[in-house]
């Protein structure tokens, strides 16, 4: 089947930037490609239509197609060295926690080369046992197995010896609870271990074809490993308990090869020897860190408190940081790119593709007085995960669930990772998420929801002619309330759930100096991310104590690994979304929206510039692409106990909305019938604006499908109206005069 998927190595460039794109073809000899400038990209039967504008750049031709393979998993390496090449006897040994015991051939650790059979290491089987083997690389192998399946979810204390002078061969599975039996198994053989001088050594994997860089692996591990330790010759059981239990031995210590402590460099990739050997090595594809280890008493729940405690790290077969593919084009965004959403379009015959990015004005000026910022960290988080073939969405949104082409897709090449909403295979909840490899649902034409619901806005803009810039929130994340000092309004996108601690303080800074914020979303501002301090294009969270979540983060792993922040909700860091936008996360529901009513406080004075050219009893979207209404799919409210500032005017009301529409979870102190719809009147959405110190305002739809009703009549309706009559007022620089 033809495919062509891609990704570029930024997100968001400013004219004279280079930006590269990688790209993977299927099934075809070449491909086009183009950059667009994308102003709409929904062509659902109700939307605006697709509709872009080809830019002349060089990029423009035809490029031949290649397939780049994607090698999900993560594992350590360890690059090769004398230390490594001079083992010939060995002892190997770590606490292990399997999750996902019946998957066959999983490697814990070792030097070994799978289709050669060279070298060493201790792995579990296709029967769920702990095994190590040894091999010569000239079909001399032998293997031992412990006889007893370890059980998901249970730490062990995993050791093999060898000794070369003997040929002894033993194996250690010593379950750390005291219910479940060990086991102890031991055998002669003539066999002796001999690994390629240039191997490296693998935690969490094995070498496909013995190459220096690791690369490729295989036999991915899922589950927790802690304290791996590696000894030039076989121990006693004394001495590894020993060295499990404290520092090392005296007689010991002369004969450790490396012993890696993962409570080291928590916040990194990379994995710190404790030994004198200094066999430092690197984490591909980054697993968990931060996470509960053998040790961990319940005591302490802050790693960062009790790092011995956290010292494990979580492996999976699904992790996906970086695919790494080779470029096969570059773009140098030409001088005068007006700012806005773009993408590289690529094609084939009836297969399409695009690759999209931002354009940002030049550091330091503005191209217009209203910024619209981009929601990418909330892209990256649902980043690939519409995808599904059950019936959970079904039954959340009341009706069936139609599989895209995208979703369809990735049911096929799961290898393309996952979002934050989805399980890794072991059924731990996914934590990181990267956009270096091709997001499917981060497109024109896909879904209408984060990226696609947001082009309803662009496109709006375009058809009242109102300029604008955009910036992403990285930008924002990395510049703070600086990069958004000189505009006078900033508007959000449809759905800024996800947000680091930088960006946060940024919008708070920006609204506190009198700038104008427009909320047009809903369910904004709500989970805490963090991104990596080092590696770009990542982000991680943790889905901490209440909430909506698609997961739950085990107690004590509530705090972040990347930065040491406590994760969840903001709302539980007691920065609620309603203290800066004046409306909080309420309700959702995915079947039918509604409309809004005006309340009495719409014809306060202080509101008219929003309501010029609306009648006084009109309905407000009872119209739009997303249920029929501009009030829908997820709604915020006014609450003065989540800190919505006392003075601010509700100034419309979402009524009518159906049973289908849930109060959310953190709002829930006991459950009881009649939570949803009609039955409980806080499920609706509040239309709320207020004033600022300084000359600012805030304005907030609280709805998801407001935006979906921007395109109604050729973008002429009330919705519009409203939102325009905003944005001229905000860009007014006439200060707002706070009541009292």
């Amino acid at each position: 089947m033809a495919s062509i998927t891609g990704y570029s190595d930024k997100i968001s460039v400013q004219p004279g930037e280079t930006i590269d794109f990688k790209v993977s073809a299927a099934g075809m000899k070449r491909y086009r490609a183009e950059i667009v400038r994308v102003i709409s990209g929904d062509d659902s039967p109700k939307g605006p239509g697709y509709r872009v504008e080809p830019l002349k750049t060089p990029v423009t031709g035809t490029y031949p197609a290649k397939t780049q393979p994607i090698h999900a998993g993560s594992y350590a390496i360890v690059p090769p060295s004398a230390a490594l090449d001079a083992i010939a006897s060995f002892t190997l040994q770590a606490m292990v926690m399997p999750t996902l015991p019946a998957k066959p051939w999983q490697s814990i650790m070792g030097r070994w080369v799978e289709p050669s059979e060279a070298g060493f290491f201790i792995y579990i089987d296709d029967k769920a046992q702990l095994c190590v083997g040894i091999g010569d690389g000239r079909g001399g192998t032998c293997f031992l197995r412990s006889g007893k399946p370890m059980l998901a979810g249970e730490w062990y204390l995993t050791a093999a010896t060898f000794d070369a002078a003997t040929g002894r061969l033993e194996l250690r599975q010593v379950p750390q609870a005291a219910h479940l039996d060990e086991a102890v198994v031991s055998a002669v053989t003539k066999v002796r271990p001999r690994a390629p001088a240039h191997l490296p050594f693998l935690i969490a994997a094995w070498s496909e074809d013995g190459r220096a860089d690791g690369n490729p692996v295989g036999a991915h591990f899922n589950g927790r490993i802690d304290d791996p330790v590696l000894c030039r010759r076989a121990l006693s059981w004394g001495e590894i308990a020993a060295v499990r239990h404290g520092p090392l031995p005296p007689k010991v210590a002369p004969d450790v090869v490396a012993a890696w402590d993962f409570a080291q460099d928590i916040a990194s990739d990379r994995i710190r020897d404790a030994s004198p050997n200094r066999l430092d090595g690197r984490l591909v594809n980054l697993p968990t860190r931060a996470v509960r280890d053998s040790l961990w008493t319940g005591e302490e729940m802050n790693w960062r408190h009790a790092p011995g405690q956290y010292g494990a790290i979580h492996f999976h077969d699904s992790d996906l940081y970086d695919c790494g593919w080779r470029t096969d084009f570059s773009l140098t965004v030409p001088a005068g790119t007006r700012s806005g959403f773009y993408a590289a379009r690529l094609s084939a015959g009836e297969v399409e593709e695009h690759i999209p990015f931002f354009v940002r004005p030049k550091r330091g000026t503005t191209t217009a007085k209203l910024c619209f910022l981009v929601p990418t960290a909330s892209y990256m988080a649902y980043a690939n995960g519409s995808r599904t073939d059950g019936h959970l969405a079904e039954l959340i949104g009341g009706q069936f669930t139609v599989l895209s082409r995208a979703d369809v897709f990735l049911n096929d090449h799961p290898e393309y990772g996952h979002s934050c909403y989805d399980n890794h295979s072991d059924g731990s909840g996914v934590s990181i998420s990267s956009r270096l490899r091709p997001i499917l649902n981060m497109r024109p034409r896909g879904p209408l929801w984060e990226y696609n619901a947001d082009t309803h806005v662009t496109a709006w803009l375009e058809a009242r002619g109102i300029p604008f810039d955009v910036v992403t929130d990285e930008d924002l994340h990395a510049e703070g309330v600086g990069l958004l000092a000189a505009y006078p309004c900033v508007m959000t996108g449809t759905h800024p759930e996800y947000y680091s601690k930088a960006m946060l303080d940024a919008l708070e800074a920006y609204t506190g100096r009198g700038g104008r914020l427009i909320y047009l979303g809903a369910n904004g501002f709500y989970w805490r991310i963090a991104y990596h301090p080092e590696l770009p294009g990542v982000l991680e969270m943790r889905r901490a104590e209440d909430g909506s979540r698609a997961w739950a983060a085990h107690p004590g792993e509530y705090y972040m690994s990347f930065t040491g922040e406590y994760g969840g909700m903001w709302r539980r860091s007691g920065r609620p979304p309603q203290a800066l936008v004046g409306t909080g996360f309420i309700g959702q529901g995915f079947d039918l929206s509604s409309y809004y009513v005006r309340t009495a406080a719409s014809h306060d004075p202080r509101a008219a510039f929003i309501f010029k050219g609306i009648g006084k009893s009109e309905k407000i979207g009872d119209f739009g692409i997303l249920g029929g209404g501009a009030a829908g799919w997820e709604l915020d409210w006014y609450d003065v106990t989540n800190g919505s500032p006392p003075h601010a005017l509700i100034v419309a009301r979402s009524v009518d909305h159906s049973a289908n529409y849930q109060l959310v979870n953190e709002e829930v102190l006991f459950n009881y019938p009649f939570l949803g719809g009609d039955d409980n009147p806080n499920v609706h959405a509040d239309m709320v604006f207020f004033e600022t110190a300084g000359g600012g305002a805030v304005f907030s739809t609280s709805s998801i499908a407001w935006a979906a009703a921007l395109p109604h009549n050729d973008f002429d309706n009330n919705v519009g109206r409203i939102t325009e009559n905003v944005i001229r007022r905000f860009t007014n620089p006439k200060p707002f005069k706070p009541p009292g």
